[in-house]
């Protein structure tokens, strides 16, 4: 069985036991969260899509960790003119296992 789902502006393909990082979120380590906004869900049956959302479809999660992604480097540079810019980028997320999808 798996589902795509919506947050944080971004969309993802879940699955029970998968663990994904998404936008961090405001839910301490060790929680259940619920995501509400299913766009599809498919099991070995049959496929239901959503138009836009499933209503009343749920899926619940367990927040793993809340930490930061890789240092991105933003480096801006224009010849010639002597301007340079160094800057860094550390994107914090929340990883979750995704333990159960519900469809109604």
């Amino acid at each position: 069985m798996l589902a795509v789902i919506k947050t944080g502006g971004k969309q993802y393909i879940v699955s029970p036991g998968k663990k994904i990082k998404i936008e961090k979120l405001d839910i301490e380590e060790g929680k259940e969260v619920t995501f509400e906004e299913v766009l599809l869900i498919n099991d070995e049956k049959n496929t239901v899509i959503g138009e836009p959302l499933i209503s009343g479809a749920t899926v619940t999660g367990k927040v793993l960790s809340q930490a930061k992604h890789e240092k991105v480097i933003i480096f801006k540079h224009k010849p010639k003119k002597r301007y340079k810019v160094k800057r860094g980028h550390r994107q914090p997320y929340t990883e979750v296992e995704i333990s159960e999808i519900n469809s109604k």
